[in-house]
Protein backbone atom coordinates (compact mmCIF):
# COMPACT_ATOMS: atom_id res chain seq x y z
CA UNK A 1 0.00 0.00 0.00
CA UNK A 2 1.24 3.49 -0.81
CA UNK A 3 -0.09 6.82 0.40
CA UNK A 4 0.72 9.77 -1.85
CA UNK A 5 -0.54 13.34 -2.26
CA UNK A 6 -3.30 13.86 -4.82
CA UNK A 7 -1.98 15.78 -7.81
CA UNK A 8 -4.82 15.74 -10.33
CA UNK A 9 -6.86 18.52 -8.77
CA UNK A 10 -3.75 20.68 -8.37
CA UNK A 11 -2.75 20.69 -12.04
CA UNK A 12 -2.37 24.18 -13.46
CA UNK A 13 -1.01 25.50 -16.71
CA UNK A 14 1.75 28.06 -16.30
CA UNK A 15 2.05 28.39 -20.08
CA UNK A 16 0.85 31.57 -21.84
CA UNK A 17 -2.75 31.28 -23.07
CA UNK A 18 -4.99 33.50 -25.12
CA UNK A 19 -8.49 33.73 -23.69
CA UNK A 20 -11.50 34.85 -25.68
CA UNK A 21 -15.25 34.51 -25.33
CA UNK A 22 -17.46 33.33 -28.17
CA UNK A 23 -21.17 34.15 -28.08
CA UNK A 24 -23.21 31.34 -29.61
CA UNK A 25 -26.78 32.13 -30.69
CA UNK A 26 -29.44 29.47 -31.18
CA UNK A 27 -33.02 29.30 -32.39
CA UNK A 28 -35.53 26.73 -33.55
CA UNK A 29 -36.74 25.47 -30.18
CA UNK A 30 -40.23 25.66 -28.71
CA UNK A 31 -41.18 28.04 -25.93
CA UNK A 32 -42.89 26.29 -23.03
CA UNK A 33 -43.49 26.61 -19.28
CA UNK A 34 -44.91 24.54 -16.45
CA UNK A 35 -44.19 23.15 -12.98
CA UNK A 36 -40.80 21.77 -11.97
CA UNK A 37 -40.26 18.02 -11.73
CA UNK A 38 -39.71 16.22 -8.44
CA UNK A 39 -36.04 15.76 -9.28
CA UNK A 40 -35.61 19.43 -10.15
CA UNK A 41 -37.31 20.55 -6.93
CA UNK A 42 -35.06 18.23 -4.95
CA UNK A 43 -31.89 19.56 -6.57
CA UNK A 44 -33.00 23.20 -6.37
CA UNK A 45 -33.39 22.78 -2.63
CA UNK A 46 -29.78 21.54 -2.46
CA UNK A 47 -28.54 24.29 -4.79
CA UNK A 48 -30.00 26.99 -2.58
CA UNK A 49 -28.47 25.40 0.54
CA UNK A 50 -25.15 23.76 -0.34
CA UNK A 51 -21.74 25.04 -1.38
CA UNK A 52 -21.79 25.33 -5.21
CA UNK A 53 -18.46 23.53 -5.52
CA UNK A 54 -20.21 20.53 -3.99
CA UNK A 55 -23.63 20.60 -5.69
CA UNK A 56 -22.59 21.70 -9.21
CA UNK A 57 -21.24 18.94 -11.45
CA UNK A 58 -18.61 18.87 -14.18
CA UNK A 59 -17.31 16.83 -17.11
CA UNK A 60 -14.40 16.76 -19.54
CA UNK A 61 -14.95 15.74 -23.18
CA UNK A 62 -11.85 15.01 -25.30
CA UNK A 63 -12.16 16.53 -28.77
CA UNK A 64 -11.49 14.04 -31.60
CA UNK A 65 -8.20 14.76 -33.30
CA UNK A 66 -8.47 16.98 -36.36
CA UNK A 67 -11.70 18.67 -35.28
CA UNK A 68 -11.77 22.45 -35.68
CA UNK A 69 -13.33 24.95 -33.28
CA UNK A 70 -16.37 25.65 -35.46
CA UNK A 71 -17.68 22.04 -35.54
CA UNK A 72 -17.21 21.80 -31.77
CA UNK A 73 -19.31 24.91 -31.20
CA UNK A 74 -21.90 23.95 -33.84
CA UNK A 75 -22.41 20.58 -32.12
CA UNK A 76 -22.90 22.33 -28.79
CA UNK A 77 -25.49 24.61 -30.36
CA UNK A 78 -27.33 21.60 -31.80
CA UNK A 79 -27.50 19.99 -28.36
CA UNK A 80 -29.01 23.13 -26.85
CA UNK A 81 -31.73 23.23 -29.51
CA UNK A 82 -32.34 19.49 -29.17
CA UNK A 83 -32.78 19.37 -25.38
CA UNK A 84 -35.28 21.58 -23.57
CA UNK A 85 -33.43 21.15 -20.28
CA UNK A 86 -30.52 23.21 -21.63
CA UNK A 87 -32.89 26.07 -22.49
CA UNK A 88 -34.58 26.10 -19.09
CA UNK A 89 -34.61 28.71 -16.36
CA UNK A 90 -36.51 28.80 -13.07
CA UNK A 91 -38.29 32.05 -12.18
CA UNK A 92 -38.02 32.87 -8.50
CA UNK A 93 -40.93 32.46 -6.12
CA UNK A 94 -41.41 35.12 -3.42
CA UNK A 95 -42.57 32.55 -0.87
CA UNK A 96 -39.70 30.11 -1.37
CA UNK A 97 -37.85 27.97 -3.93
CA UNK A 98 -39.00 28.24 -7.57
CA UNK A 99 -41.76 25.85 -8.56
CA UNK A 100 -41.94 26.77 -12.25
CA UNK A 101 -39.65 26.18 -15.20
CA UNK A 102 -39.56 28.11 -18.46
CA UNK A 103 -38.11 26.85 -21.73
CA UNK A 104 -36.87 29.42 -24.24
CA UNK A 105 -37.25 29.05 -28.00
CA UNK A 106 -34.11 31.02 -28.82
CA UNK A 107 -31.26 32.71 -27.06
CA UNK A 108 -27.49 32.68 -26.64
CA UNK A 109 -24.74 31.14 -24.55
CA UNK A 110 -21.01 31.71 -24.31
CA UNK A 111 -17.97 29.50 -24.79
CA UNK A 112 -14.64 30.52 -23.26
CA UNK A 113 -11.73 29.54 -25.52
CA UNK A 114 -8.34 29.02 -23.85
CA UNK A 115 -5.76 28.73 -26.62
CA UNK A 116 -2.34 27.72 -25.27
CA UNK A 117 1.00 27.89 -26.97
CA UNK A 118 2.09 25.00 -24.77
CA UNK A 119 0.33 22.83 -22.18
CA UNK A 120 1.49 20.70 -19.23
CA UNK A 121 2.43 17.11 -19.95
CA UNK A 122 -0.79 15.78 -18.43
CA UNK A 123 -3.30 17.73 -20.51
CA UNK A 124 -6.23 15.61 -19.31
CA UNK A 125 -5.46 16.51 -15.70
CA UNK A 126 -5.26 20.19 -16.64
CA UNK A 127 -8.66 19.99 -18.37
CA UNK A 128 -10.07 18.28 -15.27
CA UNK A 129 -8.84 21.19 -13.16
CA UNK A 130 -10.43 23.76 -15.48
CA UNK A 131 -13.76 21.95 -15.35
CA UNK A 132 -13.64 21.50 -11.58
CA UNK A 133 -12.76 25.16 -11.04
CA UNK A 134 -15.80 26.16 -13.10
CA UNK A 135 -18.04 24.63 -10.42
CA UNK A 136 -17.30 27.55 -8.11
CA UNK A 137 -20.04 30.16 -7.94
CA UNK A 138 -23.78 29.64 -7.89
CA UNK A 139 -25.82 29.44 -11.05
CA UNK A 140 -28.56 32.07 -11.11
CA UNK A 141 -31.52 29.79 -11.64
CA UNK A 142 -33.78 32.54 -12.96
CA UNK A 143 -31.48 33.69 -15.78
CA UNK A 144 -28.18 31.80 -16.21
CA UNK A 145 -27.45 29.39 -19.03
CA UNK A 146 -26.96 26.09 -17.15
CA UNK A 147 -23.56 25.17 -18.65
CA UNK A 148 -20.22 26.92 -18.17
CA UNK A 149 -18.23 25.79 -21.19
CA UNK A 150 -14.48 26.14 -21.79
CA UNK A 151 -12.80 24.98 -25.00
CA UNK A 152 -9.15 24.16 -24.33
CA UNK A 153 -6.92 24.39 -27.42
CA UNK A 154 -3.24 24.23 -28.28
CA UNK A 155 -2.15 26.58 -31.07
CA UNK A 156 -5.72 26.68 -32.39
CA UNK A 157 -6.35 22.94 -32.23
CA UNK A 158 -9.21 22.00 -29.82
CA UNK A 159 -8.22 19.35 -27.29
CA UNK A 160 -10.96 19.29 -24.62
CA UNK A 161 -14.32 20.72 -23.75
CA UNK A 162 -14.33 21.34 -19.99
CA UNK A 163 -17.72 22.21 -18.55
CA UNK A 164 -19.58 22.70 -15.31
CA UNK A 165 -23.33 22.20 -15.13
CA UNK A 166 -26.17 23.30 -12.92
CA UNK A 167 -27.57 20.26 -11.13
CA UNK A 168 -31.04 21.75 -11.62
CA UNK A 169 -31.03 20.71 -15.29
CA UNK A 170 -28.63 17.77 -15.51
CA UNK A 171 -27.24 14.89 -13.49
CA UNK A 172 -24.25 12.70 -14.27
CA UNK A 173 -26.21 10.45 -16.61
CA UNK A 174 -27.50 13.46 -18.54
CA UNK A 175 -23.96 14.73 -19.08
CA UNK A 176 -23.00 11.27 -20.35
CA UNK A 177 -25.88 11.39 -22.87
CA UNK A 178 -24.80 14.84 -24.03
CA UNK A 179 -21.21 13.69 -24.50
CA UNK A 180 -22.30 10.69 -26.56
CA UNK A 181 -24.54 12.80 -28.80
CA UNK A 182 -21.90 15.52 -29.16
CA UNK A 183 -19.37 12.95 -30.38
CA UNK A 184 -21.92 11.56 -32.82
CA UNK A 185 -22.54 15.04 -34.25
CA UNK A 186 -18.79 15.63 -34.63
CA UNK A 187 -18.58 12.33 -36.52
CA UNK A 188 -21.19 13.60 -38.99
CA UNK A 189 -24.00 11.38 -37.79
CA UNK A 190 -27.64 12.44 -37.80
CA UNK A 191 -29.37 12.06 -34.47
CA UNK A 192 -32.88 10.59 -34.41
CA UNK A 193 -35.61 12.60 -32.67
CA UNK A 194 -35.31 12.22 -28.88
CA UNK A 195 -37.35 9.23 -27.68
CA UNK A 196 -37.57 10.51 -24.14
CA UNK A 197 -39.70 12.55 -21.80
CA UNK A 198 -38.76 16.21 -21.56
CA UNK A 199 -38.67 17.74 -18.08
CA UNK A 200 -42.08 19.37 -18.66
CA UNK A 201 -43.53 16.08 -19.94
CA UNK A 202 -42.22 14.34 -16.82
CA UNK A 203 -43.68 17.03 -14.54
CA UNK A 204 -47.08 16.50 -16.18
CA UNK A 205 -46.83 12.73 -15.65
CA UNK A 206 -45.81 13.16 -12.01
CA UNK A 207 -48.96 15.22 -11.39
CA UNK A 208 -51.24 12.39 -12.55
CA UNK A 209 -53.04 10.16 -10.07
CA UNK A 210 -50.53 7.35 -10.64
CA UNK A 211 -47.60 9.71 -10.19
CA UNK A 212 -49.01 11.09 -6.94
CA UNK A 213 -49.60 7.56 -5.62
CA UNK A 214 -45.98 6.70 -6.37
CA UNK A 215 -44.76 9.75 -4.48
CA UNK A 216 -47.03 9.02 -1.51
CA UNK A 217 -45.76 5.44 -1.35
CA UNK A 218 -42.20 6.78 -1.25
CA UNK A 219 -43.09 9.11 1.61
CA UNK A 220 -44.60 6.22 3.61
CA UNK A 221 -41.46 4.15 3.04
CA UNK A 222 -39.20 7.00 4.21
CA UNK A 223 -41.42 7.73 7.21
CA UNK A 224 -41.18 4.16 8.46
CA UNK A 225 -37.38 4.37 8.48
CA UNK A 226 -37.22 7.85 9.99
CA UNK A 227 -39.61 6.82 12.78
CA UNK A 228 -37.84 3.61 13.76
CA UNK A 229 -34.23 3.47 12.53
CA UNK A 230 -31.17 5.16 14.09
CA UNK A 231 -31.54 8.91 13.71
CA UNK A 232 -27.83 9.11 12.82
CA UNK A 233 -25.21 6.48 12.06
CA UNK A 234 -22.41 8.34 13.81
CA UNK A 235 -23.99 9.10 17.20
CA UNK A 236 -20.84 9.00 19.27
CA UNK A 237 -18.32 11.19 21.09
CA UNK A 238 -16.79 13.65 18.66
CA UNK A 239 -19.77 13.91 16.30
CA UNK A 240 -20.49 17.64 16.40
CA UNK A 241 -21.73 20.17 13.84
CA UNK A 242 -23.97 20.10 10.78
CA UNK A 243 -21.17 20.77 8.28
CA UNK A 244 -17.74 19.19 8.48
CA UNK A 245 -14.56 20.05 6.60
CA UNK A 246 -13.22 16.69 5.49
CA UNK A 247 -10.22 15.67 3.39
CA UNK A 248 -10.65 13.52 0.31
CA UNK A 249 -9.16 10.04 0.44
CA UNK A 250 -8.93 8.13 -2.83
CA UNK A 251 -8.54 4.38 -3.29
CA UNK A 252 -7.25 2.63 -6.42
CA UNK A 253 -6.84 -1.11 -6.08
CA UNK A 254 -6.44 -4.07 -8.43
CA UNK A 255 -6.74 -6.30 -5.36
CA UNK A 256 -10.10 -4.80 -4.53
CA UNK A 257 -11.44 -5.14 -8.07
CA UNK A 258 -10.31 -8.75 -8.33
CA UNK A 259 -11.80 -9.67 -4.97
CA UNK A 260 -15.08 -7.93 -5.85
CA UNK A 261 -15.34 -9.93 -9.06
CA UNK A 262 -14.64 -13.20 -7.23
CA UNK A 263 -17.29 -12.49 -4.56
CA UNK A 264 -19.82 -11.79 -7.31
CA UNK A 265 -18.89 -15.02 -9.09
CA UNK A 266 -19.01 -17.09 -5.90
CA UNK A 267 -22.37 -15.73 -4.69
CA UNK A 268 -24.12 -14.96 -7.99
CA UNK A 269 -24.70 -11.36 -6.89
CA UNK A 270 -23.99 -8.33 -9.07
CA UNK A 271 -20.75 -6.50 -8.18
CA UNK A 272 -22.50 -3.22 -7.34
CA UNK A 273 -24.65 -4.96 -4.70
CA UNK A 274 -21.61 -6.79 -3.31
CA UNK A 275 -19.71 -3.52 -2.90
CA UNK A 276 -22.69 -1.72 -1.36
CA UNK A 277 -23.21 -4.57 1.10
CA UNK A 278 -19.54 -4.69 2.10
CA UNK A 279 -19.43 -0.93 2.57
CA UNK A 280 -22.66 -0.87 4.65
CA UNK A 281 -21.42 -3.80 6.72
CA UNK A 282 -18.20 -2.02 7.59
CA UNK A 283 -19.88 1.35 8.25
CA UNK A 284 -22.39 -0.25 10.66
CA UNK A 285 -19.60 -2.23 12.34
CA UNK A 286 -17.44 0.87 12.78
CA UNK A 287 -20.42 2.90 14.11
CA UNK A 288 -21.58 0.13 16.46
CA UNK A 289 -25.06 0.07 14.92
CA UNK A 290 -27.50 -2.77 14.26
CA UNK A 291 -28.61 -1.21 10.99
CA UNK A 292 -26.94 0.85 8.29
CA UNK A 293 -29.08 3.81 7.24
CA UNK A 294 -27.55 5.37 4.15
CA UNK A 295 -28.61 7.75 1.42
CA UNK A 296 -27.91 6.13 -1.94
CA UNK A 297 -28.49 8.59 -4.79
CA UNK A 298 -30.06 6.89 -7.78
CA UNK A 299 -30.42 8.11 -11.36
CA UNK A 300 -34.11 7.04 -11.60
CA UNK A 301 -33.58 6.03 -15.24
CA UNK A 302 -35.20 2.61 -15.04
CA UNK A 303 -37.82 3.33 -17.74
CA UNK A 304 -36.89 3.56 -21.45
CA UNK A 305 -38.50 7.01 -21.77
CA UNK A 306 -36.22 8.32 -19.01
CA UNK A 307 -33.01 6.42 -19.83
CA UNK A 308 -31.62 9.16 -22.09
CA UNK A 309 -33.42 12.17 -20.67
CA UNK A 310 -31.32 15.32 -20.35
CA UNK A 311 -32.78 16.23 -17.01
CA UNK A 312 -31.91 15.92 -13.34
CA UNK A 313 -33.62 12.70 -12.32
CA UNK A 314 -31.31 11.76 -9.48
CA UNK A 315 -32.91 11.62 -6.03
CA UNK A 316 -31.95 9.88 -2.85
CA UNK A 317 -33.01 6.35 -2.14
CA UNK A 318 -32.91 5.65 1.58
CA UNK A 319 -31.53 2.23 2.42
CA UNK A 320 -31.99 0.73 5.88
CA UNK A 321 -30.05 -2.54 6.02
CA UNK A 322 -30.37 -4.65 9.17
CA UNK A 323 -26.88 -6.03 9.69
CA UNK A 324 -27.84 -8.40 12.52
CA UNK A 325 -27.11 -11.43 10.36
CA UNK A 326 -24.77 -14.34 11.01
CA UNK A 327 -22.67 -14.01 7.87
CA UNK A 328 -21.83 -11.84 4.89
CA UNK A 329 -23.62 -14.11 2.42
CA UNK A 330 -26.83 -13.97 4.44
CA UNK A 331 -26.62 -10.19 4.59
CA UNK A 332 -25.86 -9.99 0.85
CA UNK A 333 -29.05 -11.89 0.02
CA UNK A 334 -31.07 -9.48 2.15
CA UNK A 335 -29.30 -6.44 0.72
CA UNK A 336 -30.45 -7.16 -2.83
CA UNK A 337 -34.13 -6.91 -1.90
CA UNK A 338 -33.57 -4.01 0.48
CA UNK A 339 -31.75 -2.02 -2.20
CA UNK A 340 -34.45 -2.68 -4.81
CA UNK A 341 -37.09 -1.54 -2.33
CA UNK A 342 -35.12 1.62 -1.63
CA UNK A 343 -34.72 2.37 -5.35
CA UNK A 344 -38.45 1.88 -5.95
CA UNK A 345 -39.17 4.58 -3.40
CA UNK A 346 -36.78 7.23 -4.70
CA UNK A 347 -39.25 9.42 -6.63
CA UNK A 348 -41.02 11.85 -4.35
CA UNK A 349 -42.12 15.43 -3.83
CA UNK A 350 -39.11 16.80 -1.96
CA UNK A 351 -41.13 19.58 -0.33
CA UNK A 352 -43.61 17.05 1.03
CA UNK A 353 -40.73 14.80 2.06
CA UNK A 354 -39.04 17.43 4.20
CA UNK A 355 -42.34 18.54 5.68
CA UNK A 356 -42.90 14.92 6.70
CA UNK A 357 -39.36 14.62 8.05
CA UNK A 358 -39.88 17.74 10.18
CA UNK A 359 -43.20 16.46 11.52
CA UNK A 360 -41.91 12.98 12.32
CA UNK A 361 -38.75 14.35 13.89
CA UNK A 362 -40.79 16.57 16.21
CA UNK A 363 -43.06 13.67 17.18
CA UNK A 364 -40.19 11.25 17.72
CA UNK A 365 -37.94 13.87 19.31
CA UNK A 366 -35.14 13.14 16.87
CA UNK A 367 -33.19 14.89 14.13
CA UNK A 368 -32.81 13.03 10.85
CA UNK A 369 -29.15 13.26 9.85
CA UNK A 370 -28.19 12.45 6.26
CA UNK A 371 -24.76 11.74 7.65
CA UNK A 372 -23.81 8.76 5.47
CA UNK A 373 -23.96 8.82 1.66
CA UNK A 374 -22.88 6.17 -0.86
CA UNK A 375 -22.95 7.24 -4.52
CA UNK A 376 -21.95 4.61 -7.09
CA UNK A 377 -21.46 6.31 -10.48
CA UNK A 378 -19.27 3.55 -11.91
CA UNK A 379 -21.95 2.44 -14.39
CA UNK A 380 -22.23 5.91 -15.94
CA UNK A 381 -20.25 6.48 -19.16
CA UNK A 382 -17.29 8.66 -18.31
CA UNK A 383 -17.78 8.31 -14.54
CA UNK A 384 -18.46 12.01 -13.80
CA UNK A 385 -16.01 13.71 -11.47
CA UNK A 386 -13.64 10.75 -11.52
CA UNK A 387 -9.93 11.56 -11.41
CA UNK A 388 -8.10 10.99 -14.65
CA UNK A 389 -6.59 7.52 -15.02
CA UNK A 390 -3.12 6.90 -16.38
CA UNK A 391 -3.38 5.49 -19.86
CA UNK A 392 -1.97 2.01 -20.29
CA UNK A 393 -1.24 1.51 -16.60
CA UNK A 394 -2.54 -1.68 -14.98
CA UNK A 395 -3.02 0.25 -11.77
CA UNK A 396 -1.67 -0.34 -8.28
CA UNK A 397 -2.39 -3.29 -6.03
CA UNK A 398 -3.65 -0.87 -3.37
CA UNK A 399 -2.96 2.84 -3.39
CA UNK A 400 -4.41 5.58 -1.21
CA UNK A 401 -4.15 9.22 -2.26
CA UNK A 402 -5.02 12.34 -0.33
CA UNK A 403 -6.94 15.17 -1.96
CA UNK A 404 -8.22 18.60 -0.97
CA UNK A 405 -10.54 19.30 1.95
CA UNK A 406 -14.19 19.96 1.30
CA UNK A 407 -16.99 21.32 3.50
CA UNK A 408 -19.82 18.78 3.47
CA UNK A 409 -23.09 18.27 5.37
CA UNK A 410 -22.21 14.59 5.89
CA UNK A 411 -19.85 12.59 8.11
CA UNK A 412 -19.01 9.85 5.59
CA UNK A 413 -19.44 10.35 1.84
CA UNK A 414 -18.24 7.82 -0.73
CA UNK A 415 -18.19 8.05 -4.53
CA UNK A 416 -17.46 4.87 -6.51
CA UNK A 417 -15.96 5.66 -9.91
CA UNK A 418 -14.87 2.27 -11.19
CA UNK A 419 -15.07 -1.39 -10.18
CA UNK A 420 -13.16 -3.10 -13.03
CA UNK A 421 -10.25 -3.47 -13.74
CA UNK A 422 -9.59 -1.22 -10.73
CA UNK A 423 -11.69 -0.56 -7.69
CA UNK A 424 -11.55 3.22 -7.70
CA UNK A 425 -13.42 5.34 -5.19
CA UNK A 426 -13.12 8.45 -3.06
CA UNK A 427 -14.20 8.88 0.55
CA UNK A 428 -14.66 11.98 2.67
CA UNK A 429 -14.70 11.05 6.37
CA UNK A 430 -15.11 13.35 9.35
CA UNK A 431 -11.59 13.60 10.84
CA UNK A 432 -13.08 13.90 14.35
CA UNK A 433 -14.54 10.41 13.93
CA UNK A 434 -11.70 8.97 11.84
CA UNK A 435 -8.63 10.58 13.44
CA UNK A 436 -5.09 9.93 12.31
CA UNK A 437 -4.96 7.13 9.76
CA UNK A 438 -8.35 5.57 10.62
CA UNK A 439 -9.90 6.54 7.28
CA UNK A 440 -7.05 4.74 5.51
CA UNK A 441 -7.57 1.75 7.81
CA UNK A 442 -11.27 1.77 6.91
CA UNK A 443 -10.71 1.69 3.12
CA UNK A 444 -7.98 -0.92 3.47
CA UNK A 445 -10.39 -2.90 5.64
CA UNK A 446 -13.00 -2.70 2.88
CA UNK A 447 -10.58 -4.40 0.49
CA UNK A 448 -9.68 -7.00 3.13
CA UNK A 449 -13.38 -7.77 3.67
CA UNK A 450 -13.87 -8.28 -0.07
CA UNK A 451 -10.83 -10.56 -0.21
CA UNK A 452 -12.10 -12.64 2.71
CA UNK A 453 -15.59 -12.88 1.17
CA UNK A 454 -14.04 -13.91 -2.14
CA UNK A 455 -12.52 -16.97 -0.48
CA UNK A 456 -15.50 -18.00 1.67
CA UNK A 457 -18.49 -16.73 3.60
CA UNK A 458 -17.41 -14.36 6.39
CA UNK A 459 -18.86 -14.59 9.88
CA UNK A 460 -19.83 -11.06 10.88
CA UNK A 461 -18.68 -11.62 14.45
CA UNK A 462 -15.14 -11.74 13.05
CA UNK A 463 -15.24 -8.37 11.25
CA UNK A 464 -12.67 -6.69 13.48
CA UNK A 465 -10.21 -9.53 13.02
CA UNK A 466 -10.84 -9.77 9.26
CA UNK A 467 -10.76 -6.05 8.43
CA UNK A 468 -8.69 -4.40 11.15
CA UNK A 469 -11.58 -1.98 11.74
CA UNK A 470 -13.02 -1.96 15.25
CA UNK A 471 -16.27 -0.48 16.52
CA UNK A 472 -16.31 2.88 18.24
CA UNK A 473 -16.01 2.83 22.03
CA UNK A 474 -18.85 4.35 24.05
CA UNK A 475 -18.69 4.54 27.83
CA UNK A 476 -21.53 3.67 30.22
CA UNK A 477 -23.05 7.13 29.84
CA UNK A 478 -24.35 6.07 26.43
CA UNK A 479 -27.55 4.05 26.09
CA UNK A 480 -29.48 2.65 23.16
CA UNK A 481 -32.97 4.17 23.28
CA UNK A 482 -35.58 3.84 20.52
CA UNK A 483 -32.91 2.25 18.26
CA UNK A 484 -30.68 5.32 18.72
CA UNK A 485 -27.44 5.74 20.64
CA UNK A 486 -28.10 8.49 23.18
CA UNK A 487 -26.13 10.22 25.93
CA UNK A 488 -28.70 11.00 28.68
CA UNK A 489 -26.28 13.35 30.55
CA UNK A 490 -25.79 15.32 27.33
CA UNK A 491 -29.57 15.50 26.85
CA UNK A 492 -29.95 16.85 30.39
CA UNK A 493 -27.20 19.42 29.88
CA UNK A 494 -28.63 20.60 26.57
CA UNK A 495 -32.18 20.83 27.93
CA UNK A 496 -30.98 22.73 31.00
CA UNK A 497 -29.17 25.24 28.81
CA UNK A 498 -32.19 25.60 26.51
CA UNK A 499 -34.40 26.39 29.53
CA UNK A 500 -32.10 29.03 30.95
CA UNK A 501 -29.97 26.91 33.25
CA UNK A 502 -32.58 25.26 35.51
CA UNK A 503 -31.52 21.88 36.95
CA UNK A 504 -32.48 18.92 34.76
CA UNK A 505 -31.92 15.21 35.23
CA UNK A 506 -32.67 12.64 32.52
CA UNK A 507 -33.38 9.06 33.53
CA UNK A 508 -33.65 5.92 31.43
CA UNK A 509 -36.51 3.63 32.39
CA UNK A 510 -38.19 0.48 31.21
CA UNK A 511 -41.53 1.42 29.69
CA UNK A 512 -44.84 0.59 31.32
CA UNK A 513 -47.05 -0.40 28.37
CA UNK A 514 -50.17 0.72 30.25
CA UNK A 515 -49.00 4.24 31.04
CA UNK A 516 -45.92 5.13 29.03
CA UNK A 517 -46.35 7.72 26.26
CA UNK A 518 -43.12 6.51 24.70
CA UNK A 519 -42.55 3.81 22.07
CA UNK A 520 -44.01 0.39 22.68
CA UNK A 521 -40.65 -1.35 23.04
CA UNK A 522 -37.24 -0.46 24.45
CA UNK A 523 -36.21 2.00 27.12
CA UNK A 524 -37.64 5.50 27.39
CA UNK A 525 -36.16 8.82 28.51
CA UNK A 526 -37.75 10.91 31.24
CA UNK A 527 -36.65 14.49 31.90
CA UNK A 528 -37.09 15.77 35.47
CA UNK A 529 -37.07 19.57 35.28
CA UNK A 530 -36.91 21.85 38.29
CA UNK A 531 -39.72 24.38 38.04
CA UNK A 532 -37.76 27.56 38.65
CA UNK A 533 -39.48 30.94 38.93
CA UNK A 534 -41.68 30.39 35.85
CA UNK A 535 -42.27 26.67 35.35
CA UNK A 536 -42.05 25.62 31.67
CA UNK A 537 -44.73 23.47 30.15
CA UNK A 538 -43.76 20.11 28.64
CA UNK A 539 -44.53 21.63 25.22
CA UNK A 540 -42.14 24.52 25.86
CA UNK A 541 -39.44 22.15 27.08
CA UNK A 542 -39.77 19.90 24.04
CA UNK A 543 -39.74 22.77 21.57
CA UNK A 544 -36.68 24.31 23.24
CA UNK A 545 -34.75 21.04 23.18
CA UNK A 546 -35.61 20.32 19.55
CA UNK A 547 -33.83 23.53 18.57
CA UNK A 548 -30.57 22.14 19.99
CA UNK A 549 -30.62 18.76 18.21
CA UNK A 550 -29.11 19.62 14.78
CA UNK A 551 -25.41 18.77 14.76
CA UNK A 552 -25.61 16.76 17.99
CA UNK A 553 -26.58 13.20 17.00
CA UNK A 554 -26.14 11.89 20.56
CA UNK A 555 -29.24 13.78 21.68
CA UNK A 556 -32.77 12.41 21.61
CA UNK A 557 -35.71 14.24 23.14
CA UNK A 558 -37.23 12.65 26.26
CA UNK A 559 -40.48 10.78 25.85
CA UNK A 560 -41.78 12.35 29.06
CA UNK A 561 -41.18 15.75 30.63
CA UNK A 562 -41.90 16.02 34.37
CA UNK A 563 -41.87 19.49 35.94
CA UNK A 564 -41.10 19.18 39.68
CA UNK A 565 -40.33 21.48 42.59
CA UNK A 566 -37.19 19.42 43.21
CA UNK A 567 -35.45 16.98 40.84
CA UNK A 568 -34.88 13.30 41.80
CA UNK A 569 -31.70 12.75 43.75
CA UNK A 570 -30.79 9.54 41.94
CA UNK A 571 -31.46 8.03 38.54
CA UNK A 572 -33.54 5.30 40.23
CA UNK A 573 -35.98 7.77 41.80
CA UNK A 574 -39.23 7.59 39.84
CA UNK A 575 -42.51 9.39 39.52
CA UNK A 576 -44.36 7.10 41.97
CA UNK A 577 -41.99 7.95 44.82
CA UNK A 578 -41.98 11.65 43.96
CA UNK A 579 -45.60 11.99 42.85
CA UNK A 580 -46.34 14.69 45.42
CA UNK A 581 -43.58 16.87 43.94
CA UNK A 582 -44.86 16.74 40.35
CA UNK A 583 -46.33 20.05 39.17
CA UNK A 584 -47.14 19.00 35.62
CA UNK A 585 -46.04 16.43 33.09
CA UNK A 586 -46.50 15.44 29.48
CA UNK A 587 -44.74 14.30 26.37
CA UNK A 588 -44.52 17.82 24.92
CA UNK A 589 -45.93 16.63 21.59
CA UNK A 590 -49.38 18.15 22.15
CA UNK A 591 -50.92 14.80 23.02
CA UNK A 592 -52.87 14.37 26.28
CA UNK A 593 -51.36 12.32 29.07
CA UNK A 594 -53.37 9.42 30.49
CA UNK A 595 -55.56 10.24 33.49
CA UNK A 596 -53.77 7.41 35.31
CA UNK A 597 -50.86 9.81 35.75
Amino acid sequence: MTVSPETVSEQRSDRPATERTVTVRYSGGRRRHGPVTMGQANMIRCILRDDPTHINIHAVWPVPQGTGPEPVIDALRALVVRHEGLRTTFPGAPEGPPREQRVSASGAFTVTVLDHERLPGDTAAYAETVARDARAGRFRLDRDFPLRITLIARRGEPLFVALAASHAVADGSALAVLREEWLALLAGESLPPPATLTPLDLAEEEATEAGLRRSEASLRYWEQIIRTAPQAMFAEPGAVGTEVRTPQLGLRSRRGAGALARVAQRTGAVPSTVLLTAWCTLIAHRAGQDACVVAVPTANRFRPLLARSVNTLSQDSLLCLDVRQPSFDTLLRRAWGAALNAYRHSRFDSHALWEMIGRVAFERGSNFARDVVFNDVSALPGAPSAPAASAGSPGPELELTRGPDQLLPTRALTFVYETDPLLRLAMWADPALFPGDEAEVFLTGLVRLLEAAAADDVQLTALTEVTGVGPVERDDRWRRVDNCWVSPPAVAESLSRALGGVPVRVTVEDPDPDTSPGPGTGEVLTAWITAGTVPPTPEQAHAALMETLPGRPGLLAPHRYVIVDDPPARAGDGGARLGRRILTEGDGRNRPISDDH
